[in-house]
C-alpha cells in the first residue's frame, strides 16, 4: 500500500487541490489551470481512474484506506489523510464520502470523433447548473444514448458536483463541447442526424409518436429559459412529453429539465 502522509494544516500547499470546493469561480479557475479535476467517494474515485485518468493525489480520512487498499497499492502518487475537521477546512464542507481525489483531464475529443459511431446524441445547450449536467448524463447513459455534445456555455461535467451526482456516468459517456454555439448544429446534421428539439410547448408533436430516423439527437435547454429560437427553429421535429390534463389544474405545466431527459432519451433509445 502506498505511503500515508498526515496533514493537520488546512494551508498546506501539498493539498492546495481540494481547497474551497464548493466556490465555483476558483475552481474553475484552478481547475483549468492546472488541468485537473476532483472525484469524491470510493465508487467515482474507482471510475475515474478506470476511466484513465491519471491520479494526482488522494485526500482521505483514515478510515479510508482498507476500503481504497487495492486501488492504493503501487500508486505513484500521494495519499493525503486528515481528520475530519481538517478536511472540512481544506473543502469547505463535511466530506461526508471521506475520500477526494485529484485527477488529471484527458484531452476532450473534437465533435467529428464524437459524431462518428453514434446514432443516439443528446445535445445540451446552456446548462449551466453542475447537478443538472451530471444527472442528464448519468440518465443518458443508463438509457443508452451513444454520445453527448454540449454547447460552449454548458456547465463543466467534470466539476466534483456533476461528477457526483452522475455516479462517475461522466467517465462512461463519450462527449465533446462545441466551439461555435451559432454553427456546429450544422456540422451534426452534415452527419446525418434528424434533430427533436424537446419542448412543454402545447403544439409541439408527442415524442412517442414522432417516427425517428436511424441517427438522432435530443436537443435540450436550460431550466426554465429552454431552447433559444435559433436552435427551435433548427429542429426538424418539435416534441414534448404529453402531460396529463390535470397538470394544469395542479400548476404543474412541465417537468424539469433530469426528468425531461429521462423521458425523453428512453423514447429516443428505443428501436
Amino acid at each position: 500500500m502506498a505511503d500515508l502522509i498526515p496533514v493537520s494544516d488546512p494551508a498546506d500547499p501539498r493539498i492546495a487541490d481540494y481547497v474551497r470546493l464548493r466556490d465555483v469561480n476558483l475552481r474553475k479557475s484552478l481547475e483549468a489551470e492546472h488541468g485537473l479535476f476532483v472525484a469524491e467517494g470510493e465508487k467515482v474515485i474507482r471510475r475515474a481512474i478506470g476511466a484513465g485518468h491519471p491520479v494526482r493525489s488522494l485526500l482521505m480520512a483514515r478510515r479510508w484506506a482498507a476500503p481504497l487498499a487495492d486501488v492504493l497499492d503501487g500508486l505513484d502518487a500521494p495519499v493525503y489523510v486528515a481528520d475530519d475537521a481538517t478536511m472540512e477546512s481544506i473543502t469547505g464542507f463535511q466530506v461526508h464520502r471521506g475520500a477526494l481525489a485529484s485527477l488529471e483531464r484527458l484531452p476532450l475529443p473534437p465533435l467529428s470523433t464524437v459524431l462518428t459511431t453514434a446514432r443516439s446524441l443528446i445535445i445540451c445547450e446552456d446548462i449551466v447548473d453542475h447537478t443538472n449536467i451530471g444527472a442528464i448524463f448519468r440518465c443518458a447513459a443508463a438509457l443508452g444514448v451513444d454520445a453527448a455534445v454540449l454547447a460552449p456555455r454548458c456547465a463543466d461535467p467534470l466539476y466534483r458536483r456533476a461528477v457526483k451526482v452522475s455516479m462517475g456516468a461522466v467517465f462512461a459517456l463519450p462527449y465533446a463541447r462545441m466551439t461555435d454555439w451559432h454553427n456546429d448544429l450544422a456540422l451534426i446534421r452534415a452527419a446525418g442526424f434528424q434533430f427533436l428539439a424537446l419542448t412543454p410547448s402545447p403544439d409541439a408533436e408527442p415524442i412517442d409518436e414522432v417516427k425517428t430516423a436511424d441517427r438522432r439527437a435530443l436537443l435540450l435547454g436550460a431550466e426554465g429559459d429552454g431552447l433559444s429560437s435559433r436552435w427551435l427553429n433548427e429542429a426538424d421535429h418539435r416534441v414534448r412529453i404529453p402531460m396529463k390534463e390535470t397538470a394544469l389544474a395542479r400548476g404543474v405545466d412541465s417537468l424539469n429539465v433530469v426528468a425531461a431527459a429521462a423521458i425523453a432519451c428512453y423514447t429516443l433509445t428505443k428501436d
